[in-house]
Formats: C-alpha cells, sequence, structure tokens
C-alpha cells in the first residue's frame, strides 16, 4: 500500500486528555457515592406476612448475603429476651439454612450458638440447637447440642415453617451474660444444599457463604459487617470493568473499524476513538488495581483463574495502548507484520475480557440482573457490528458493480478488474490506533492508525 494513504491519518489532530480524565474522575466519585449510600432493603412481603402475628409484627429486614431474610422483636421490659425470625430459599431437594449469635468480639462462625432448620429429602423439616466449635471448622460433625445456661444463651419455642420453598425458622433467645448487647449483636447465618440426617454438611466457600457475618443494633435495625466496605469494592471493581474494559473498548474498535475510510469516512474519528479508548482503559484499570487489593486482603478465598486471566488482559491491552507511541512508522517494512500482530491480539483480547466479566459476575453470584444486563450490551455491540459489517458488503458490491459498468462503457475489455475477494476489515485496529484498511473497497486491513 502506498504511504500516502497514512498521510490523512497522520496528520490528524492529537486528542485532548482532559476529557477522559475529567469523565474518569466524576464516573469514580459517582461509584463511590452510590456503594456508600447502599443500605439493606426492607424486607420481602412473604416473608413478613410468615412471621406476623395477630399479637406482634416484628422488625425485619434483608440481610446483605444469601438473599436471607431476618425479624426479631424486643419483648417488653426483658431487653436480654428476644424473638427472632430467619429465613431463606431452599429451592433443592434438601438443604438446611442456620442462624446464631456469637459472644465473642466480631461475628464469626467458630463459638456461634445457632438453631439450625433441615429440609430432609423426603420434604419434612426440622429445626434443633447447635454449638460450633473449631472443631467443626477442622471437618468433626456438627450434630445437635443443647444449649442451657453454661453456654450463654438459650433457644426456646424452636418453630421451622415453609411457604412456596421460603423456610423461616424462628426462636425466643434468652441472652444470659454480659458479653451479649442488643446494641451490638454479632449474629451469623448460613445456606447450604447438603445434609446428612441432622448433620448439616459443609456449606460452599463462596463470597456470599463468606461474608455472612453481621453486628446489628436490634434497638435500631442498623447493621454493620467487617466486610461491608470489601462488598463495596467488589462492586465498583465490577461496573468498572464491565464499563471500561467490557463496553468503552469495543466501541472505540467498532469506531475505528467503521468510521476512519469505509464504510463511512468522519474526520473525527481519530479524537473520539482515542478518547473513548484512554477512558476505558483507565476505568479497567483502576478496577484491575482494585481487584488486587482485594486479591491480596482475602484470608479465605482466592480465584485463580479470574486473576490470571485479569493480568493477562491488563498486561496485553497495555501494550496495545503503548502503540499510540511505540507502533513502528508506515514506511518500516516490517509494518505490516506488526499491523497483523496488533489487530488479531486485539480481537483476542476482548473476546478474553467478556469471558472473564462472565466469570467475576459468577464469582459474586448477584441476582441475575447484572448478568442479563451485560448479556444485553454483548447482544447490543453485536447487532450494531453486524449493521455496519452488511453495510460494508452492501457498499462494497456497489462500488465494484460501478467499476464493472464503467470498464464495460469504456471499452476497455484488457484493464484490471477491481480485486480484494470480499469485503474490507474496515478502517481500525483493535483497542489502539485505529490501523486499517480503508485505502480501497477490498482493503485487507493492512493500514496505519494515526
Amino acid at each position: 500500500m502506498s504511504s500516502n494513504m497514512y498521510s490523512s491519518s497522520s496528520n490528524s489532530p492529537k486528542p485532548p486528555l482532559i476529557f477522559p480524565l475529567l469523565t474518569t474522575l466524576f464516573f469514580f466519585l459517582f461509584l463511590f457515592l452510590s456503594a456508600a449510600a447502599h443500605s439493606s432493603s426492607e424486607c420481602s412481603d412473604q416473608f413478613r406476612g410468615m412471621i406476623t402475628t395477630h399479637r406482634q409484627t416484628p422488625n425485619c429486614r434483608k440481610l446483605t448475603t444469601l438473599k436471607a431474610e431476618f425479624g426479631w422483636t424486643i419483648l417488653q421490659n426483658k431487653t436480654t429476651t428476644v424473638d427472632v425470625f430467619f429465613g431463606a430459599r431452599l429451592d433443592n431437594d434438601e438443604g438446611w439454612l442456620a442462624w446464631g449469635v456469637n459472644p465473642g468480639h466480631r461475628p464469626q462462625m467458630i463459638g456461634t450458638r445457632a438453631m439450625v432448620g433441615i429440609k430432609y429429602k423426603n420434604r419434612s423439616f426440622g429445626v434443633d440447637t447447635y454449638n460450633i466449635t473449631s472443631g467443626t471448622k477442622l471437618g468433626c460433625p456438627l450434630l445437635p447440642s443443647k444449649l442451657d445456661k453454661d453456654d450463654d444463651v438459650i433457644f426456646s419455642n424452636l418453630q421451622i415453617r415453609n411457604q412456596s420453598d421460603l423456610v423461616v425458622i424462628s426462636a425466643t433467645i434468652n441472652l444470659l451474660s454480659d458479653q451479649y448487647n442488643i446494641s451490638r449483636l454479632h449474629h451469623v447465618w448460613q445456606v447450604a444444599d447438603e445434609a446428612g440426617g441432622n448433620e448439616p454438611k459443609k456449606h460452599p466457600t463462596t463470597l456470599q457463604n463468606v461474608d455472612s457475618t453481621e453486628t446489628i443494633d436490634l434497638k435500631t435495625g442498623i447493621g454493620h459487617s467487617v466486610g461491608q466496605h470489601r462488598r463495596h469494592l467488589r462492586k465498583v471493581h465490577g461496573i468498572l470493568n464491565i464499563v471500561g474494559w467490557g463496553i468503552l473498548l469495543p466501541l472505540g474498535v467498532i469506531l475505528a473499524r467503521y468510521f476512519r475510510q469505509f464504510p463511512y469516512k468522519w474526520k473525527y474519528w481519530f479524537i473520539a476513538h482515542i478518547n473513548i479508548q484512554i477512558v476505558g482503559y483507565t476505568l479497567g484499570t483502576i478496577g484491575w488495581a482494585i481487584g488486587l487489593v482485594l486479591g491480596h486482603s482475602s484470608r479465605y478465598y482466592t480465584f485463580r483463574i479470574h486473576r490470571i486471566l485479569a493480568i493477562f488482559i491488563f498486561t496485553f491491552t497495555t501494550l496495545q495502548m503503548l502503540a499510540l507511541r511505540l507502533k513502528p512508522e508506515a514506511t518500516d517494512e516490517y509494518r505490516k507484520y506488526w499491523d497483523i500482530y496488533h489487530q488479531f491480539l486485539g480481537y483476542a483480547l476482548l473476546a478474553l475480557i467478556s469471558v472473564n466479566i462472565f466469570q467475576g459476575i459468577a464469582i459474586l453470584k448477584p441476582d441475575h440482573t447484572l448478568k442479563w444486563a451485560y448479556i444485553g450490551v454483548l447482544g447490543a455491540l453485536a447487532a450494531i457490528t453486524l449493521a455496519f459489517q452488511i453495510r460494508t458488503w452492501v457498499k462494497f458490491l456497489q462500488s465494484s458493480k460501478k467499476e464493472k459498468e464503467k470498464e464495460k462503457d469504456n471499452n476497455k475489455s484488457d484493464a484490471q478488474a477491481p480485486t480484494g475477494g470480499g469485503p474490507p476489515n474496515g478502517g481500525g485496529l483493535p483497542l489502539v490506533g485505529g490501523g486499517g484498511g480503508g485505502g480501497h473497497p477490498g482493503g485487507s486491513g493492512g493500514g496505519e492508525g494515526p
């Protein structure tokens, strides 16, 4: 390809950097304010209806994990006696749910006095009290244990009920020790799908299960979790990566591919392309850094595949961005090989980014809204790409037809027909630079980005 093909790109104005920097700052600030303002919502109507009687309407709220719900009533003139209700869905043929209090300095599994409701394979239900010790964590069987005065808390009036797979366990608890304070009550909950008779089997070690602890003020209903700030950071981490890596970078590629020269020629494609890529890369990098911090602060879990893919994506996306300054000159003889590598790596990264975003969604296990929202985004990006590609084909065929008609009218039978054999790959390189063909309708994507 002739060097004059590149001249228009190389003379394009440099993109103003203040736009991506300000956009990144305000977007990041908005996410943190949204996360800080988040609070647990009210409990569901179904749960409220199952715990309300003609004598009392308990306080209730949704807990932060496992889609669990908690209700309570402080008995009048008895600040150490509380009616408690705990509910969660057991959708499988068997399973168990548990709620308990811990007299220690922080909410944790070991040392918890709990009530556990079990759903048996024959669709019957049972509820009993359990004392969770360090042996439980080491794998010793967890069996029913009667709690008395020596255990600092007494559970009475144990009940279990279910309605459309929502299972609710309840009890009256008498807190006998000064280590319990209803203004700072350490409580723990758990849900799992496997039980052997009266023995709850080991629960999964997902983020939702590990983070199922809280310190709650029963007088106000406000709860604080040791992992609360980590949950907010995970949300920010996920949103930044979805917006930065998963939305803006593909949009920048689409713009460079279809708006540089063919099928559309837009004078400001380079400025728009670079600004979108810089904002996307910056947001994604911030999200990646937050992910590293979360990984290093975790004592209970690690997600090796997600972590390795994230490091790979960041490393090679950074390499793609460095091409803005380090790419070979248009006249270098090995430039065409660099273009091939640049395009192949860019498209491979886009595919890998989508895979890793789905990995992250699976780890967080939010409701299905986030998953389907991202699927909708991918569908929209695919539809946009398909529409532009169809337009590329149509314009290419129309151009080829006009060329043939012109040759026929001029009776130049010995003239060489237009070559190319297919639609253009467009005018952009993935992720950065916007290199690619566009010099003629059948270009193969060997051009240079600005």
